[in-house]
Order: structure tokens, then sequence, then C-alpha cells
């Protein structure tokens, strides 16, 4: 019963997150008139996307291979490259989210990093990236010793919730920055679009951290 209530949620996790992503291209979509990979406005519209997808959805997706029973018992290869593989195509999308916004802001001479979002989304990629090779080189390649393992794990564990954190915050932040709402060429009122956006990240947010605290709680019970 408890199994079956946990993997529902997954379900239900899978299924916010997809609505994530759908309704942030639709949010770029109609509301700010489309893609394109030319330095302009357009091209800014990839970054929300590529950013919610990579560093929430697919980081979150991995965060939670290891929460998963079967993970438990058996051998701990195919789940360790599961997670190092959902968390590498995480990383590819959010590097190209930022080439998209990096892009952006030269073409159209505007500065880089000049806001708190800005400085909260780098340094939340910087410390990804640390985490990622540091779980490759440490937790994947057998190079490493037992102890050096048992003594970073906690580490590891720890940043990955943090650097989570700190995804979803920068998400969030990159909701309402200045250039949103004077950039946009179209002409449609920008405020009510992101409504569409809110609940299923909110939902997400919540079943994700009972999925975290649930799993947690029943495998050290």
């Amino acid at each position: 019963m408890v199994l079956g209530r946990f993997y529902l949620s997954c379900l239900l996790l899978g299924s916010l997150g997809s609505m994530c992503i759908l309704f942030t291209i639709y949010w770029m979509q109609y509301w700010r008139g489309g893609f394109a990979w030319n330095g302009s406005i357009y091209m800014f519209n990839w970054h929300p996307v590529l950013m919610v997808a990579g560093m929430v959805v697919f980081y979150g997706g991995a965060s939670l291979v290891y929460r998963l029973p079967q993970s438990w018992v058996g051998p701990k290869l195919p789940w360790k490259l599961l997670h190092a593989a959902l968390h590498l195509m995480a990383f590819i999308l959010t590097v190209v989210g930022l080439v998209a916004v990096f892009t952006f802001h030269n073409h159209g001479r505007t500065a880089n990093l000049y806001s708190l979002h800005s400085w909260l989304g780098i340094t939340t990629v910087f410390l990804f990236a640390c985490q990622w090779f540091l779980g490759f080189a440490v937790f994947l390649l057998p190079w490493a010793s037992m102890w050096l393992r048992s003594l970073l794990k906690p580490i590891h564990v720890f940043f990955g919730a943090a650097i989570l954190s700190l995804s979803i915050a920068s998400v969030i932040s990159g909701k309402t920055p200045p250039g949103h709402t004077t950039a946009c060429p179209v002409r449609r009122s920008l405020p009510t679009a992101p409504g569409c956006w809110w609940w299923p990240l909110g939902c997400w947010c919540s079943t994700s951290f009972w999925l975290h605290l649930g799993s947690a709680q029943s495998r050290g019970s």
C-alpha cells in the first residue's frame, strides 16, 4: 500500500514536471512570440524552457533515483549510470540555456549577470558542475576507496538537495526580472501569462519534498 502511493506520487511528479515544461513552452510561444536562434528576444525565450527542463525537472528526477526501493538492493552500477545520465542531460540543457541568454545579451549589448537572479543562477550552475564532476570521479569511476566514498557521500547528498533548492529559487526569481515586460515585442498583458505555470511548479515542489521525506523515512525504518 505504501509502495503503491509512492509510485503513484512518482507518476504525479513526472506529470507535473512535464506540465511545467509544456506550460513554459506555451508561455514563451504564445505570450512572448516564439523561438529562434539568432540573438533576438526569441532566442532568449529558449532560456526559461531549458532551465526549467534541466535544473528543475531532469535534476529533480535524477535526485529521486536513489529514493526508488529497487535501488536499495542488488547491483548499484545501473542506478549510478541512470543517476549520472539524468544529471548529464540536465547539465547539457542548462548549458544550452545559458548560451541562449548570454548570446541574447551580447547581441543586444546588454550587461550579463546584472541581477540577483543572474548571480543566483550562475552560482547554482557552478555548484552543479562541481557536484557532477565530483560524483563522476568518486562514485562512478572505480578508483576511489570505500572510506573516501563514505566520507564524501553525506556531502554529496547535502549539496544535491541544496542545488535543487537553489535551482527552484533561481527559476522563481527569474520569472519577474525588470527586462521581461519591456523587452517583449508582443503586445499582450504579460502578468497573467505565468498563472498557468505556477501551480504545476508548486505541486511539483510539494510532491518532490514528500517523496524525498517519505522514502527517507521508509528506508530508515
